[in-house]
């Protein structure tokens, strides 16, 4: 027994965009009318262009223009975001242990190379804020992921551009810690 009849728009394949999809079901029976097909390749348009919630939908090249500074904000935030954790974490590294190893140096010499380790407590305000900040850079980082799945070519380019952007804003401050041992640079 065939169940197609009861298969949705999101179970269907397409290759067209909303506008141009024709339903050949009875009147009243139709199940794909009243859903919003997504389009599964890059477009570029301003038109029913759905923003991660159902009631948010971009209509006009207005719309698109707020939506697309809105979401480069929003990429430059995230990128923003990661760093700012980074520098809270190596503020509140509390326990700083220094180990020392021997190493072969040139000649058959032997050097002491010294490695730093740090710790942080789990129950204190630091950890905690840095939970706060995590859960907000991985609910970012979801919005972001499905910006970009919506295929529009305007919203995927002020995704990345907006990470771009403020990757090279906030990303000199980052810490670069260069391994003389690592051979593959």
């Amino acid at each position: 027994m065939s169940h197609n009849h009861h298969m949705n728009s999101s179970m269907l394949p397409t290759m067209h965009p909303p506008e141009h999809h024709h339903s050949t079901a009875a009147p009243g029976h139709s199940h794909v009318s009243d859903m919003m097909m997504m389009a599964m390749t890059f477009h570029f348009s301003y038109e029913n262009v759905p923003l991660l919630f159902s009631g948010l939908t971009i209509n006009t090249p207005g719309e698109m223009a707020g939506a697309f500074v809105a979401v480069f904000f929003l990429a430059m935030f995230y990128e923003g975001l990661k760093i700012a954790r980074e520098c809270l974490l190596r503020k509140s590294q509390v326990s700083i242990r220094y180990n020392s190893m021997p190493v072969p140096g040139p000649n058959g010499t032997i050097l002491m190379e010294t490695h730093k380790t740090v710790g942080q407590q789990m129950l204190s305000f630091p950890h905690l804020l840095q939970t706060v900040l995590h859960i907000i850079q991985v609910v970012v980082s979801y919005f972001l992921m499905l910006i970009f799945m919506t295929y529009n070519g305007y919203l995927c380019i002020a995704v990345a551009a907006g990470a771009g952007t403020g990757y090279f804003f906030f990303s000199w401050k980052k810490a670069v810690v260069v391994d003389i041992t690592e051979h593959c640079h």
